[in-house]
C-alpha cells in the first residue's frame, strides 16, 4: 500500500537558479489544494538538521513567481555528507511530521535526497541548475535564464570589442559542463567556443584561428570559454603575445545566475513543481523529475545519477562550421 503524504517539506540546495521560486510555488500551492500541509525548509540541508522550519500557506508564495534566487535561501552542508547528518535529517522530518520532501537542486542534492529516502522519508527531487549538466533531463530549472543573461551581456560586449577590434574571452558558467558556452557562443556568432567536453588544450590553434581570421578582413574575435576550462585572463595575455591585437577577458560570474526567470523558467518550473507532488501522493519516493523528448516525466533517482551526458554532437559541429 502507497504511504499516505500528510505533510510535504520542500527546500532548494547548492547554487540557486531562476526559476527556483516558481517551483516552490507550484509545490506550495498544488500541495495545499490537495488538501496537505506544506512546510518550508530553510538554507537546504543544513537548515534541516538545525530545524531553520516554516509552515507555508498559498500567501507564502504570492508574487514570487517573477523573482530569481529562492525566498527558502540556499547553502552547502558537509554535515549532510555524513550518515550522522543524514540520520539526524530524517528525524528532523519525523520530528515536524514531514512525511514527504520535495528537494530542488543538482546532482549533490539529489545524493541528499536518496539517503532521506533510504530513511523512509518519500523523497522527489526537481533538477534546479544552470549548468543543464543532470544527465536524465533535457532541461534544467534556471538554465533558460541563464542563457539569457550571458547572451545579453556578450551582445554587449562584442559592441565595443567590435569598435575597438579586439580579441574578447568572455568566461561564462556551467561547472564542468560546457552547455552555456555552447548555445551563447552560437547565439552570439562566436568564432571560437572552447568547451570542457572538446578542448584539447591547443592553444596554438585557436591563436592561428585568430590570425587566420584578422588576414580575412575580421576586425574583432570573440572567443567565449567555459568555467570548466577558466583562466581566461591568461588566456588573453599570451593571445595578445602571440598575435599582438589588443585582447580583454570578461569574467560573467554570478550575474548568470540571477535576474528575474524566463518564461519557459517559470512554466517548466511550475509544471515540475505540481508534478513531484502528484508523484508524492502517489506513493512514489526516490524519483527525479525530468523533461526528456518533449515529455515532463520520472526517473529513479539512482537511476538518474548513475547516467551520463555529453555535448549534442550535431550541435557542436554546427558551431563550428557557423564560426567559420
Amino acid at each position: 500500500m502507497a504511504k499516505q503524504i500528510k505533510t510535504i517539506g520542500i527546500l532548494t540546495s547548492g547554487g540557486d537558479a531562476p526559476g527556483m521560486n516558481a517551483a516552490i510555488r507550484a509545490v506550495v500551492r498544488t500541495a495545499i489544494n490537495k488538501g496537505l500541509k506544506v512546510k518550508g525548509i530553510q538554507k537546504g540541508y543544513n537548515g534541516l538538521i538545525n530545524e531553520e522550519i516554516i509552515d507555508m500557506d498559498k500567501r507564502s508564495v504570492a508574487d514570487i513567481i517573477q523573482r530569481g534566487g529562492t525566498i527558502l535561501y540556499t547553502a552547502r552542508c558537509m554535515e549532510f555528507m555524513t550518515p550522522e547528518g543524514q540520520k539526524k535529517g530524517a528525524e528532523v522530518c519525523k520530528k515536524h511530521g514531514i512525511d514527504g520532501i520535495v528537494v530542488i537542486g543538482g546532482d549533490g542534492s539529489f545524493r541528499g535526497a536518496q539517503k532521506l529516502a533510504e530513511a523512509g522519508v518519500n523523497t522527489i527531487g526537481l533538477p534546479g541548475t544552470i549548468d543543464l549538466d543532470i544527465a536524465c533531463t533535457d532541461y534544467t530549472i534556471g538554465f533558460d535564464t541563464a542563457i539569457n543573461t550571458a547572451m545579453e551581456a556578450i551582445d554587449k560586449i562584442r559592441d565595443t570589442s567590435t569598435s575597438h577590434e579586439r580579441c574578447s574571452i568572455i568566461e561564462v558558467m556551467g561547472r564542468n559542463a560546457g552547455y552555456i558556452a555552447l548555445w551563447c557562443g552560437i547565439a552570439n556568432g562566436a568564432e571560437d567556443i572552447l568547451l570542457p567536453e572538446r578542448y584539447d588544450n591547443d592553444e596554438q590553434a585557436l591563436i592561428n584561428h585568430i590570425i587566420e581570421a584578422r588576414k580575412r578582413g575580421k576586425k574583432h574575435h570573440l572567443i567565449i570559454n567555459a568555467e570548466g576550462i577558466g583562466h581566461s585572463t591568461g588566456m588573453a595575455r599570451r593571445i595578445e603575445a602571440a598575435t599582438g591585437i589588443e585582447t580583454r577577458a570578461t569574467i560573467l560570474g554570478y550575474m548568470q545566475r540571477g535576474g528575474s526567470p524566463t518564461c519557459k523558467d517559470r512554466v517548466y518550473a511550475s509544471v515540475m513543481g505540481a508534478y513531484a507532488v502528484d508523484l508524492l501522493c502517489e506513493g512514489k519516493s526516490n524519483r527525479l523529475v525530468a523533461y526528456k523528448d518533449g515529455k515532463f516525466v520520472d526517473f529513479d533517482i539512482d537511476e538518474a545519477l548513475a547516467m551520463t551526458k555529453d555535448i549534442d554532437e550535431y550541435e557542436f559541429n554546427i558551431s563550428a562550421l557557423l564560426s567559420k
